[in-house]
Formats: structure tokens, sequence, C-alpha cells
């Protein structure tokens, strides 16, 4: 396991010790759990903007999301993102 260090201002860590009393965590395990979360969504937000630029496949942001289709197909409708567009959605049905 790596180590990480960081100085943060003064208001975040107060913050952060008000966060290790409310979960009744010690600060090691409340960082690597803020981290977690944080590095999650990041992927989450990443996938969508790359979905939504149209510059990855809905499988591929799903995969780069961590996420199952189905939960991220749930999160992209949230979002109001279209992975698919109509016209690709005629020609499909017109193959038919």
């Amino acid at each position: 396991m790596g180590t990480i260090s960081a100085r943060v201002p003064d208001e975040l860590e107060a913050e952060l010790d008000a966060y290790l009393e409310d979960e009744n965590l010690d600060r090691s395990t409340a960082v690597r759990k803020l981290l977690s979360e944080g590095l999650e969504e990041w992927r989450r937000e990443r996938a969508l903007d790359q979905l939504a630029a149209g510059t990855v496949t809905f499988s591929k942001a799903a995969e780069l999301a961590g996420m199952s289709v189905w939960d991220f197909a749930q999160l992209a409708r949230e979002r109001d993102i279209t992975w698919v567009a109509d016209d690709h959605v005629d020609a499909d049905l017109e193959a038919l």
C-alpha cells in the first residue's frame, strides 16, 4: 500500500476533523474513504463527458465509470445525456 502526504488548508482540516467525529473513523481510514469516493465520482463524470462528446461508445463509457451498463444507463438518463442519435436509431430500424 502506498503512502500519500498532503498539506491542506486549516478550514479543510477542520472539516475533515468534523467528518472523523461524525463517521467515527480514524484519520487514515477517512482520507482513504474520501479519496476513493472522489475518484469514483471523477471516473463517472469523465465517462459521462466522453460519452456526451461522442469520443467513446456507451459500453466503453460504462467500463470507464466502473459501472454496469444498466446502472450507467440510469446515470446517463438522470443527467439527460443522449448516447444514441435519432439518425442512428432510424438507420438501425431501416436495416431491420
